[in-house]
Order: structure tokens, then C-alpha cells, then sequence
């Protein structure tokens, strides 16, 4: 096993990372002064799984838990997944010492978390992804949300976790597109704090889709390394913590009009990266491989890296609606070169129409 603090003063918490994680949760919960009620929320897909698991892990240290099921899939970060929650909870007497324990992948983590931020002004959280986004992102910083029709993550809260319990043994039973996706954020991370990292998996990326159990381990400890010291610094994304949305302004536009069963979000965020390597290729500040050594990796992951025939004009539109512009201005983080990322405020609109028509395909 191996352990990565977020060091945030007294909300700090440890990312426990290794095979048999799902069946300490209890351990886990009992070890930070956790009693009583423990909601286990999860899905369709991982509650058949798993759930079993962590149960009875939670009744050998006498909690007393039940599971939550939500339907697997985007559609399910909304308002009325959440009052569902919401009532279920009151049903189950939880109180304000009660747990939710998120099982699942990035959507679960979102729902279960916000749904934990708000109960009674906000009850304690354990985070336990089972894909490989959620492993190397979601699940680690603490932002929750759900989404609305003008677009993703619009209402949410920062909601830190008591901890983070990966294991990368829950990686065998994702679809393979999952899993792929989980990759976009992976080299992500690559691009905007660690060069060394990106040529890592730049010669590892076979491996990696092959589930080689020590490479998986160790890039996932390596993300949720970078992960954890940029939410340490600025946890509510007042400046640093920004340089997580490379790919994700364009990204989450892109997903938003591909609708439901179009682009998952790891999907989006590949094609988003390219577009916004581009954008940064159009203003200067972007060395000129660094479009191409992204995008030939993201390839060799397996992801999109064209946007197809989308109309330009309603991504921009779109993007206009992300919480991270302001006043409508866009705002994007653009690369320097591998392992460096800025943020630019204001761009252009028209830059963005060009990268995007020039990674309609190639």
C-alpha cells in the first residue's frame, strides 16, 4: 500500500492507495472517530460489484450501513438523484455524525459528495473510486456538484473527504472505454505539472492499458501526488488550483453538446486538450510539439483528439456558460510547454473557432 497526504491543516486526509482498500472502509471510518449510520451510495454498475464489500466491512466495526443505488451514468448528477439522497438519508435517521461512504466512479463521487456537503450544513465524506478517473481526479480535492441543462458541475460545493480509498483491483472490471478515459487525465496531469511524468508514460502507455499492476499503481500515486499539491495550495481555486481545467473549458462544451451517450467526460477532455494547445499555439505561448506529442499520446491511449462536424459557434456559446469564465469573457489554461500551463483571461473567441475547425480531422 502506498499513502499521499492532502495536507490542508486540520482537513487534511490521506489518499490510501492499494489492493484490498474496499474491504478497510469500516477500519478506515472507525480510525477517524466515525459511529452509527453509514450511507453507501453507489450505482447500478458497482453496487453488485462491491457494495457487499464495503458493507461488511463497515458491520465488523458495528456501523450500521445501507446502500444507496442511483442509475449508472451522467444523467444521474442531477436535482432530482440529489433530493432523492437527500430523503433517503432522513428515512435512515442519519444525523449530523452519520457517513457517506461514495462508491463508484466520477458521478457517483460527485452526487454521494455534494449530497454529504449539504445534509445537515454538511456531513463527513469517504471517497472510493472505482475508475481510473475518478482514482487519479475526481475523488481527490474535494470539489462536488451536479449538473444542469445549461452545462456540468454548474451547483455544487467544495467539500473535502475524511479520506480517499483507491484500489486499483476495481480497474479489472471497467469497459475498456472507461478505462482509456481515465487516461486523458492522467496525461493531463503530465502536461501541466511534470514533463518527467509525460515521458514516463509516453514509453508506458501500453502497459498502463494493459493494467500492469505496478505501473498502474505507481501512475496512479504519481497523479494523485500532483493532485494533492495543487488543491494544498489553493483549495478553492483562487489561482493555482485553475491549472486542473486545462482541456476542461473546451472539454466540458464539447460533452455538454454531444449530449448524453455522445463523449464521456475523459473523451472530452482529450479532444479539449488538443483544442486548447492550439488556441495557445495561435497566441504564441505554446512551443510547437507540444500539440503534437499530446496528441500523439492521447492516440496511442485510444482517445478522440478531432471534434467532428460541431458547430463552432455553440461551443463558444456554451463555453461562455462555464463557471470559470467571467462576464462572458473566456477564460482558458493554455500550455507553455510539457509540464507548464497558464492561465489566460479574455480569449479571443475567433481563436478558439479556428483551433476548433482545425481539429475537425486530420
Amino acid at each position: 500500500m502506498s499513502r499521499v497526504q492532502v495536507n490542508l491543516g486540520e482537513r487534511s486526509y490521506d489518499i490510501e492507495i492499494g489492493e484490498g482498500q474496499l474491504s478497510r472502509v469500516g477500519e478506515v471510518l472507525k480510525s477517524l472517530g466515525g459511529r452509527g449510520r453509514v450511507a453507501v451510495v453507489t450505482d447500478t454498475h458497482v453496487g453488485p460489484l462491491y457494495a457487499k464489500t464495503v458493507t461488511d466491512s463497515l458491520d465488523d466495526e458495528d456501523f450500521t450501513p445501507r446502500v444507496f443505488t442511483v442509475p449508472a451514468g451522467e444523467p444521474s448528477k442531477c436535482a432530482g438523484e440529489l433530493e432523492e439522497l437527500w430523503d433517503g438519508f432522513v428515512t435512515f435517521d442519519m444525523d449530523r455524525a452519520s457517513t457517506v461512504v461514495a462508491l463508484g466512479g466520477g458521478v457517483v463521487g460527485d452526487l454521494a459528495g455534494f449530497a454529504a456537503a449539504t445534509y445537515m450544513r454538511g456531513i463527513r465524506v469517504i471517497q472510493v473510486p472505482t475508475t481510473l478517473l475518478a482514482s487519479v481526479d475526481s475523488s481527490v480535492g474535494g470539489k462536488t456538484a451536479i449538473d444542469l441543462e445549461a452545462g456540468k458541475n454548474l451547483v455544487g460545493a467544495f467539500h473535502q473527504p475524511a479520506a480517499v480509498l483507491i484500489d486499483p483491483a476495481t480497474l479489472r472490471t471497467l469497459p475498456e472505454r472507461e478505462l482509456r478515459a481515465g487516461l486523458a487525465e492522467v496525461i493531463k496531469h503530465g502536461v501541466i505539472r511534470d514533463a518527467a511524468f509525460f515521458e514516463w508514460l509516453e514509453t508506458r502507455i501500453g502497459k498502463l492499458l494493459e493494467l500492469d499492476g505496478k505501473l498502474t499503481g505507481e501512475a496512479i500515486k504519481r497523479n494523485c501526488e500532483i493532485k494533492a499539491e495543487v488543491v494544498a495550495s489553493d483549495e478553492r481555486e483562487s489561482g493555482l488550483r485553475a491549472v486542473l481545467n486545462y482541456g476542461h473549458t473546451v472539454g466540458h462544451a464539447l460533452e455538454t453538446l454531444a449530449g448524453h451517450g455522445g463523449l464521456i467526460h475523459g473523451e472530452a477532455v482529450a479532444t479539449g486538450m488538443v483544442v486548447e494547445s492550439r488556441v495557445g499555439e495561435a497566441l504564441g505561448m505554446t512551443a510547437p510539439d507540444v500539440t503534437g506529442r499530446q496528441k500523439a499520446l492521447l492516440e496511442r491511449a485510444g482517445l478522440p483528439v478531432t471534434v467532428g462536424d460541431v458547430d463552432t459557434d455553440a461551443v463558444v456559446d456554451t463555453m461562455r456558460h462555464d463557471k470559470k469564465t467571467r462576464g462572458g469573457r473566456l477564460k482558458l489554461v493554455l500550455p507553455v510547454r510539457i509540464g507548464e500551463v497558464k492561465g489566460v483571461e479574455d480569449v479571443n473567441p475567433e481563436l478558439v473557432v479556428r483551433a476548433l475547425e482545425d481539429s475537425r480531422g486530420e
